[in-house]
């Protein structure tokens, strides 16, 4: 029994929760209206869809559904925590007195199950950072710890570096923005955030740092003046801290994943040698471009680890679907076999009908 990339859910950001034997994916799109829909499947593989689960005019909804992007209900994700089900994701915040056209912040619903109804825990975003934010994710430690991690806008935030510098000379951009992830811990009801965050990763300053050719290739490759460090995933293996995350345009054909790695939970991450681990497979004769903003999962018997991501293929053109594919996290590195779309194994422990 196999099964083959892509599957067959038009989604972006996909992130997918397991719990009592059924596997949930949640992301941006997905045929939701202003808020998030789910599909359910039992073998990681079969998707079916569960209807929209989150509606922006739930009696607590704080976002602007008018705004630039149609709101931008975006990356949802959904942790279950003492029974209750608690959807963190992106949306643009209706109070927005200097008018900015990115106005993103991060909220958070509950629900007394993965299909919802979800209905915000407060009438506003979890926190107010001073600037727009995006791309939530939740780490929740063995010390009963919980952290939030997210990704700061590029929107008016330029910064100078050598790439900067190098595409002025080019008289391609004037400046550089950049979206940076920050990491803070939460209070345990969720209800907003202890202390103040930290950054934890940023594209590189110098062109000689080696993660410099693979994160500014959006720039050098002329498409847009924009670094991106987004859509990160944090778990935990052998006392090892791991954040995921993607770079480049999510847009565009370079969008990438690469990893860092840390002692304690807000760092300091140290980005790894053997990044990427996944991108585009166009250079090898494949058909798999604008890989990223991943999740991971394990196989129903929970000795295979997934990661979930969007990307985009010549057939699907600018539509973004789902891809899962086998990696492994071993001695500290991650290997990612993928992106994949030749028949694959079905994941361990899936039940045979």
């Amino acid at each position: 029994m196999t099964f083959s990339n892509p599957l067959n859910v038009q989604l972006g950001d996909p992130y997918v929760l397991y719990t009592g034997g059924t596997y949930y994916m949640y992301g941006t799109g997905g045929g939701a209206e202003k808020g998030f829909a789910a599909y359910s499947s039992t073998d990681l593989v079969h998707w079916q869809p569960e209807g929209q689960v989150y509606f922006h005019d739930n009696s607590n909804g704080w976002s602007a559904p008018a705004a630039s992007w149609g709101g931008a209900y975006w990356a949802p994700e959904v942790y279950e925590v003492n029974g209750k089900f608690y959807m963190f994701y992106s949306a643009q915040w209706k109070i927005n007195p200097s008018h900015e056209e990115e106005n993103f912040r991060i909220g958070v619903a509950v629900a007394d199950k993965p299909t919802g109804p979800f209905v915000d825990l407060a009438n506003k975003p979890v926190f107010d950072p001073g600037y727009p934010v995006l791309d939530a994710n939740v780490f929740l430690d063995t010390d009963g710890k919980a952290y939030l991690y997210y990704s700061r806008a590029a929107y008016k935030h330029p910064v100078e570096s050598e790439i900067a510098d190098w595409a002025r000379k080019k008289n391609w951009f004037k400046e550089v923005e950049e979206s940076w992830v920050y990491g803070v811990e939460l209070k345990p009801d969720f209800s907003g955030v202890i202390g103040e965050p930290v950054l934890l990763l940023r594209p590189p300053i110098s062109l000689s740092d080696k993660q410099a050719e693979w994160e500014s290739r959006s720039v050098t490759s002329h498409e847009v003046n924009r670094r991106w460090t987004e859509g990160s995933v944090t778990f935990k293996k052998d006392g090892i801290y791991y954040i995921m995350y993607s770079a480049n345009y999510f847009g565009g054909q370079h969008y990438a994943v690469g990893y860092a790695t840390a002692t304690s939970p807000l760092g300091p991450y140290t980005k790894a040698a053997n990044n990427p681990v996944l991108q585009r497979n166009t250079d090898e004769g494949g058909s798999v471009t604008g890989t990223g903003h991943n999740s991971i999962t394990y196989s129903p018997d929970g000795k295979e680890m997934f990661i979930v991501y969007h990307g985009r293929t010549t057939k699907t053109g600018d539509e973004r679907v789902v891809f899962i594919d086998r990696m492994q996290v071993k001695d500290g590195k991650i290997k990612v076999f993928g992106p994949t779309t030749t028949p694959q194994p079905l994941p361990s422990g899936v039940q045979k009908n």
